[in-house]
């Protein structure tokens, strides 16, 4: 099982391993109590793409397009991959303030897709 949820959210129970996928460390978060297992910095979208998308919606397509592209071929991908795969739940945590236009959510759907297949494959 995947969730995916905002790092300020409460942490649950249910939660399991939780994986910061966020490049930069969240604002107001404490290391020593963030609950957060593990940090895969490098499965977040490049600098470049996330200073250019700066969480404007009308970038949404494009940034979708080209964060899709990055992550396929991106070995923490794959590293999170095995994680997932090997590791339930785990819950994926992103910073952003819009839960519907973030890295997380293409992340989410891209992993989700790959275990799928890996599965099926099995």
């Amino acid at each position: 099982m995947i969730y995916l949820k905002r790092v300020y959210d409460a942490v649950d129970v249910r939660d399991g391993t939780r994986i910061l996928i966020d490049r930069l460390w969240p604002r107001g978060v404490r290391r020593s109590t963030s609950n957060i297992d593990l940090w895969l910095k490098d499965v977040g979208p490049s600098d470049d793409l996330r200073k250019w998308f700066a969480h404007e919606k009308d970038k949404w397509p494009e940034f979708k397009r080209r964060y899709e592209a990055e992550l396929k071929e991106n070995p923490a991908f794959e590293k999170l991959v095995d994680i997932a795969f090997s590791t339930d739940p785990i819950t994926l945590l992103y910073a952003a303030s819009d839960r519907e236009h973030n890295n997380g959510v293409v992340l989410f759907k891209m992993l989700e897709k790959r275990v799928e297949k890996i599965k099926k494959t099995q």
